[in-house]
């Protein structure tokens, strides 16, 4: 494949100005990965905890640390990303690691063994993604890089909304076979490679005079957004734990799917409109909101008992992921010259990263020795004071029109 021009791409007129060539193809990649990956996320809280012994620490150390790798190897491939200026092939292998390992679950005899394959999954999540919203950031107007970014989460969560929806035909043809689900999750991981390879063409950075430097991505601007950022991850412990939780209240095995469902299917319709408040009134108010609701719903699952009431939270839930996304990367690529942002997207990941082993674990600590009302009522207790350092440290706005000059 040719390189293309530096800066956004050339689109056709009747789509969105947003809506380029690569943010178009890498949201159908993300579709189809979602699809692959959320067939197993809804299983594997049960799968780990009944089918293989584990408990919630066991769960709270397999995503924790799986996220922990990924993010430490966001920082490096982002930056080697902005040495080559290439991100391309690091997209390229990212999502093929992945899809390769992810099945491999149906294997697993033991929770180590479930780590040892979701730490490789990830470690294709680590390769790819910092290059990856690099090329998106390059992909697009300034002015409109959270809604881009909106949407590209958006079709990430429509393929979480497919994977359950998959994953209950397949119980249903199998007798509620788990780890028939996981195998079959590699039918629509096949397809990935087979949508970049057609539909995502190279954007170089701009050359520099001096390669860039690893600490050339953390600006002052960028840590001042980190340090909320890091405060708010230590209470965001992994997903799973709301499905433990359903499940704890007797939710049926189907119902987990569902519920994966419904949380999707939220996320996925507020994406858009997000990115879309964080370009009209900067990025700073759209993940304040989403920093709120988020407080609001884990209180919520501290007291929750019914099916209805577990079900109204994870509709509500998906309202903070919508607002927050789009936000939080676009506030990320304006504070950062083009040469280093993918390297800026390293820090920002590896501080997301490098803080959820902890909150998991933590969060199945307290789980584990107090129950769930205390640990849920914990991470909404961190949340609200990340949200204070928030409106202390990043200023009010900081949309696009105040990102950092373009260089090169």
């Amino acid at each position: 494949m040719k390189d293309e021009p530096a800066g956004p791409d050339g689109a056709p007129k009747r789509r969105p100005s947003w809506l380029t060539r690569n943010v178009l193809a890498l949201g159908v990649v993300s579709l189809l990965n979602d699809a692959s990956t959320e067939m197993i996320m809804p299983l594997l809280p049960v799968f780990v905890t009944t089918v293989l012994g584990g408990g919630a620490l066991a769960l709270g150390l397999i995503e924790g640390s799986a996220d922990m790798v990924a993010s430490l190897l966001k920082l490096g491939s982002g930056y080697v990303a902005d040495r080559t200026r290439r991100s391309r092939p690091f997209v390229l292998g990212g999502y093929a690691l992945s899809s390769i390992a992810r099945p491999f679950i149906a294997l697993a005899g033991s929770p180590l063994t479930v780590l040892g394959i979701r730490v490789v999954d990830r470690t294709g999540k680590g390769v790819r993604t910092s290059p990856r919203d690099a090329l998106l950031a390059a992909s697009v107007d300034p002015a409109r890089r959270a809604t881009a970014f909106g949407f590209h989460q958006a079709m990430d969560h429509a393929g979480a909304v497919m994977g359950p929806l998959l994953a209950i035909a397949v119980l249903a043809a199998t007798g509620r076979d788990l780890r028939a689900v996981f195998w079959w999750s590699a039918a629509p991981a096949s397809l990935v490679l087979v949508a970049l390879l057609v539909g995502v063409r190279e954007v170089r950075a701009p050359a520099q005079t001096a390669p860039p430097r690893l600490s050339g991505g953390l600006s002052p601007s960028l840590v001042r957004f980190l340090v909320p950022l890091g405060l708010f991850t230590l209470g965001n412990a992994t997903d799973v734990f709301l499905l433990l939780k359903a499940g704890a209240e007797r939710t049926p095995l189907y119902g987990l799917p569902l519920l994966w469902i419904l949380l999707h299917v939220v996320r996925s319709a507020t994406s858009v409109p997000g990115g879309r408040l964080s370009d009209r009134h900067g990025p700073r108010r759209a993940i304040s909101v989403g920093w709120v609701v988020y407080a609001l719903v884990y209180a919520g699952f501290a007291f929750a008992k019914s099916e209805l009431a577990i079900a109204a939270l994870f509709v509500v839930y998906g309202l903070y992921d919508g607002l927050t996304t789009g936000a939080q990367k676009a506030l990320v690529a304006a504070a950062v010259p083009a040469s280093s942002r993918a390297t800026a997207f390293g820090w920002f990941h590896l501080t997301v990263g490098i803080l959820t082993l902890p909150a998991s674990v933590v969060f199945g600590l307290l789980w584990d020795a107090y129950g769930s009302r205390v640990a849920f009522l914990t991470s909404a207790g961190l949340a609200a004071a990340a949200l204070v350092l928030l409106l202390v440290l990043v200023p009010a706005g900081g949309g696009p029109a105040r990102a950092a000059p373009e260089q090169g």
